[in-house]
């Protein structure tokens, strides 16, 4: 092996490489929120649409469970943390703290994510923030310790699970704030029954969707309890802050063996796992949320098969963006990734007006393959319009807001300022 194949990579180059990973991610992510997640609003289901089809939708709902569901939030959550150990690097290569940085940088991230959050309860960004303060303390840990801490933090579920199956009190704040949500958008709307609920959705203008999402604010982080969303996520977190820190993608050409290991562990491990999952989620879904047997099932599933998948995806773009043709597949959709905040953002905007009553309607009329022909569509145009934005502006328009609030100051927009500073 020369000089040249083991040569580390340069920090461009990763971070470009984070970008189409990134990009790769908030794909996935629009797919698992159209089908999965209720970005495609299909509380009005019809009982027929030309764009319903059953015996189609049912299988790509299976595929979709084993292949999509959770993958793509893990690999955001390890991106996440990746990115986070890339800041506090460059913090002590420069000779100073990042840490007052990075705060600043969750502070807002938090504020920014509860505007999200009013216009789409599913938002991640308000929960990611939160998270992110919980991260920083145990950047200390060794890279040995946080892996195993990752590891046990994205199996606990399971013992999480089966505490709330034996001690109602373990699930109590779930239901706590399901509870307060509701009565919130009773308060807000003047809705005091489920049977007026429909009626009051297909009449209500945009004010009524703020009424809902502001109670849906409380649905969400109910859910995100009752499915033990946070030891998920922190467990991703750790695993992406010691990829980031030990440069371990930096000096890919000597990590491959360990690769081709992440690869053929994680489809030996993961595929049987999410078939598993997809087979509960497909069958007794129901279950999981009245914290019955099968949902235990259904949680050691996830717990053994999605983020062993996850990082299957992860370790085949890394070898793939070493090649010549890979990579340039790969750098299409870098542009999406390095503006994935405004798009990720974007979805939630496109997604309201097109199947809300408000706008075009469509909730609930699109079946699992036509939703994921829309997101297929909305998804080029975001490469295109990410692609054209980013060749006269240096950040995405929540990006560069972002920053400016980090750094106190506006930050150069487009290209023309900064060659001008």
């Amino acid at each position: 092996m020369n000089k040249h194949t083991i040569a580390p990579i340069q920090s461009k180059d990763r971070e470009v490489f984070m970008d189409v990973l990134r990009g790769f991610a908030i794909f996935g992510i629009l797919i698992a929120n159209l089908t999965i997640g209720g970005l495609g609003w299909g509380t009005n289901r019809v009982e027929s649409s030309p764009f319903l089809l059953p015996e189609l939708d049912k299988q790509l709902n299976f595929l979709y469970a084993m292949f999509i569901e959770g993958k793509f939030y893990s690999i955001f959550s390890l991106l996440f943390g990746w990115g986070i150990a890339l800041q506090i690097q460059r913090g002590l290569d420069k000779g100073s703290d990042a840490l007052p940085t990075i705060r600043r940088r969750l502070l807002f991230m938090l504020l920014l994510g509860f505007g999200h959050i009013l216009i789409w309860p599913g938002d991640i960004v308000l929960f990611y923030a939160m998270l992110g303060f919980l991260l920083l303390p145990l950047r200390r840990f060794s890279d040995r310790a946080l892996l195993i801490t990752g590891a046990v933090l994205i199996c606990s579920p399971i013992a999480l699970y089966a505490a709330k199956m034996q001690w109602a009190m373990v699930n109590a704040p779930a239901n706590f704030l399901h509870l307060i949500g509701e009565n919130v958008f009773k308060q807000l709307s003047g809705v005091q029954s489920e049977g007026d609920y429909e009626a009051w959705f297909k009449q209500a203008n945009w004010w009524g969707i703020l009424q809902l999402n502001i109670a849906g604010i409380f649905h969400r982080f109910g859910y995100l309890f009752l499915v033990s969303r946070t030891p998920k996520v922190l467990g991703m977190f750790l695993i992406g802050f010691v990829l980031g820190r030990s440069n371990f993608y930096k000096n890919i050409a000597q990590h491959k063996k360990t690769v081709y290991w992440i690869i053929g562990l994680g489809l030996l491990i993961g595929l049987p796992a999410n078939y598993v999952l997809a087979y509960y989620v497909h069958n007794f879904d129901g279950d999981y949320y009245q914290l019955k047997t099968n949902g235990l099932y259904q949680t050691m599933a996830y717990a053994f098969g999605v983020a062993p998948l996850a990082l299957v995806y992860v370790g085949t773009f890394m070898l793939g963006f070493q090649t010549g043709f890979g990579k340039k597949i790969m750098l299409v959709i870098a542009p999406v990734g390095k503006m994935a905040f405004s798009n990720y953002v974007s979805h939630s905007l496109v997604c309201q007006f097109v199947f809300l009553s408000q706008g075009l309607n469509y909730g609930g009329k699109l079946g699992t393959f036509y939703l994921t022909v829309f997101a297929i569509a909305l998804f080029t145009l975001q490469i295109l319009i990410s692609t054209v934005w980013l060749r006269y502006f240096n950040y995405g328009p929540l990006e560069w807001v972002w920053r400016s609030l980090t750094y106190g100051k506006a930050q150069s927009f487009t290209k023309a300022q900064t060659i001008l500073a």
